[in-house]
């Protein structure tokens, strides 16, 4: 097999004091980044941010919204309403089971993380100008475009405000739009034969991309070639003494355009099975939102065997050394991220359960088949058989597109 180039994370080179290679006040030397809670977002904004050099110079905010029992019928509302509206439900029913817990995939809780706050971000771009030069901004998640497209009204001349995922809205309200080509599926002919005529004009995005907007294949995320040798050498003691091949299986969750349920688990378990013999060691772990009927027939079904290990979800999170240690992956159809992820790394990635998405998420599919990147996980494989591809490369080809944008304005980042 040809030796595989992963990606690599910027370096710093030498030269003179930026002070004097650009004006005082045109290098990016710090980052905000906005998140809403998710790891799958926030994970994206990071990832950028990294592939940016600004990995130790960001600060995190979070726009959060209440959550669990009835505030799950309430996100199609703007934050701002549905905080308003929770508060009054609060006052009239107290802290009842409508308020429950949340079920699904559950946001990251730092005590350190702060609430994002348009005021306080625009004062602070503002006021520290002078010393620290222009703010980078990097959002992503549907509750993050109005704080974003705020601080950007606000202090255009002091932030560069890049958004990721499309936000459904303006462009023009952001400098820099990062999102996968799929959110641009309803634009395809495959697309319109499944809009309904008169439904058309409201179905976003209603016009194909223009010059500030950076369509990537699949979704950002922190991992490179740097990455991968920091999680092989963390994890050597644990992944290096086991039998060879290793297949690592990622399962996530349904999702509304790839649904399934314990169909699913009994279909991924009797396929595993079957490739059972080719393989040395299989490791299995679930995301918060894989549903506990699909994880029941899992660790049933393979728990007990000597080649499964399945994790049990406590700390520490053993997904970096996976992705380093891993000789072929296999993977739910419905985490883009998850799939985004494993393609980096140039190994052999399987999908399972592709047949059962629908929409954008068909053409995401389609395009890493068309490619060579991934393969359908049939059960009738031999799992040491190794194959390869360019590994994608979203994030660093995003970041590259951010410095030519910055560039555009004047602006540079730090060396």
């Amino acid at each position: 097999m040809r030796p595989i180039r992963l990606p690599e994370p910027p370096t710093q080179t030498m030269g003179v004091p930026e002070i004097f290679a650009a004006g005082a006040y045109s290098v990016i030397r710090r980052a905000v980044v906005i998140g809403n809670g998710y790891p799958g977002s926030e994970n994206q904004c990071v990832g950028l941010v990294r592939a940016l050099g600004l990995s130790d110079k960001h600060v995190l905010y979070r726009v959060t919204r209440p959550r669990g029992g009835i505030n799950e019928w309430l996100h199609w509302l703007p934050v701002s309403v549905h905080k308003k509206l929770e508060y009054v439900i609060r006052q009239i029913f107290g802290y009842s089971r409508l308020l429950s817990a949340a079920r699904g995939e559950k946001p990251v809780c730092l005590s350190s993380v702060l609430e994002a706050d348009v005021r306080q971000i625009v004062t602070m771009a503002r006021e520290t100008y002078e010393k620290d030069g222009p703010l980078l901004v990097v959002a992503s998640g549907r509750d993050t475009i109005s704080i974003a497209s705020s601080i950007k009204r606000l202090a255009s001349d002091n932030v560069f405000v890049v958004q990721i995922q499309h936000p459904r809205v303006h462009l023009n309200r952001f400098d820099l739009v990062i999102t996968p080509r799929h959110d641009y599926y309803p634009l395809t002919p495959e697309g319109q034969e499944k809009i309904p005529q008169f439904l058309r004009r409201w179905i976003t995005p209603c016009e194909p991309p223009d010059g500030h907007v950076v369509l990537t294949t699949g979704a950002l995320h922190q991992i490179d070639s740097a990455a991968l040798r920091s999680a092989a050498s963390a994890w050597h003691e644990e992944f290096a003494p086991l039998p060879k091949p290793l297949v690592v299986v990622n399962v996530g969750g349904p999702t509304g355009c790839c649904r399934y349920g314990s169909d699913l688990a009994k279909q991924l378990t009797a396929h595993l099975l079957n490739v059972l013999v080719s393989c040395g060691s299989i490791r299995i772990s679930f995301s918060m939102r894989t549903p506990e009927k699909v994880s029941k027939i899992i660790i049933k079904e393979l728990g007990n065997n000597p080649k499964v290990h399945i994790w049990d979800g406590e700390e520490p999170n053993p997904h970096l050394g996976h992705l380093a240690w891993a000789d072929a992956f296999v993977v739910t159809a419905d985490s883009i991220s998850l799939i985004s992820e494993a393609c980096s790394t140039g190994k052999p990635v399987y999908v399972v359960g592709a047949e059962r998405c629908t929409w954008k998420f068909t053409d995401f599919h389609k395009s890493l088949r068309e490619r060579g990147v991934v393969r359908p996980f049939t059960g009738s494989e031999d799992m040491s058989d190794s194959w390869s591809y360019p590994p994608l490369n979203d994030t660093a080809e995003a970041a590259s597109r951010v410095h030519e944008a910055l560039a555009e304005r004047g602006w540079k980042l730090r060396p």
